[in-house]
């Protein structure tokens, strides 16, 4: 079988190979590529993939494998939201101290001794308030030093609005969804909003997962809470984020309630 010779461009520094489709002639699949970033209509060199593919599916894999392992930088992500967020920034641990969160999800859904001590100290100073919002790393602290100013900066200025009251902001590293159960619980909060790096995919190491609850409390599951998700440039821009997840905050607000019951009303920016 004659085969055909591909030549590859070669990348610069942490960037994928130019997209190379199929012969349109041939394949009908290659116009699609035009509107997606999924892997379709790769074309091949005789039986085999052509090598840009495989190098560009190779480097992805590396990327994701990366923004799990990368480190949360909480001085830094602190000085950027406290530009967004009037009512300052506050560090908090969870019971993690380092990525054993990731074989031990358990220790990044709750909080050390010392940081749920410091909450319970400090309630009664800060009085109930309407929502709590949480920043950590996750699955990926890419998602979180991407995009989290960029998303609570809207957000909060719709909010603010239509009259909430606010906690500081916390950036908890190493924690996971359920964390902001025991924060809320141990806050009094009407509402917790958690902004974490979601697991990263193919193509997309830097997607920021939204998750609220209302009326948190540490009996809470994931049943209790919504979810907006790929919050990033290429899937759903920050500040159309920030106006989804106001109105289901205000929403939740107004029928006192979360998760299924809530159905979208504004449309995206």
């Amino acid at each position: 079988m004659p085969t055909s010779l591909h030549k590859s461009t070669e990348p610069g520094p942490g960037k994928l190979l130019p997209a190379t489709p199929a012969d349109t002639g041939t394949d009908p699949w290659a116009q699609l590529r035009r509107h997606t970033d999924a892997r379709i209509a790769l074309g091949r060199t005789g039986g085999s993939q052509r090598t840009d593919s495989l190098l560009n599916f190779r480097l992805a894999h590396a990327n994701a494998r990366d923004a799990v392992h990368a480190q949360f930088d909480t001085a830094t992500l602190a000085t950027e939201l406290a530009g967004v967020w009037t009512e300052g920034c506050e560090i908090l641990h969870s019971a993690a101290d380092s990525k054993t969160f990731l074989t031990r999800p358990d220790l990044g859904r709750k909080l050390s001794p010392e940081s749920r001590a410091h909450l319970l100290a400090h309630a009664p100073q800060w009085g109930r308030r309407d929502i709590a919002v949480i920043v950590s790393d996750g699955l990926s602290a890419n998602a979180a030093h991407g995009h989290a100013a960029a998303t609570l900066g809207p957000l909060r200025a719709q909010l603010a609005a239509a009259g909430w009251t606010f906690y500081p902001l916390f950036i908890a590293p190493f924690g996971r969804v359920k964390l902001q159960d025991e924060i809320g619980a141990a806050l009094g909060a009407r509402l917790t909003l958690m902004l974490l790096g979601e697991r990263p995919g193919l193509d997309s190491c830097d997607s920021l997962g939204a998750y609220f609850t209302h009326n948190p409390r540490e009996t809470c599951t994931d049943a209790h809470r919504n979810c907006v998700s790929n919050i990033r440039p290429a899937g759903v821009p920050p500040e159309s984020a920030a106006c989804k997840l106001a109105g289901l905050l205000m929403q939740a607000m107004e029928i006192g309630a979360s998760v299924v019951v809530l159905k979208e009303r504004q449309v995206l920016l």
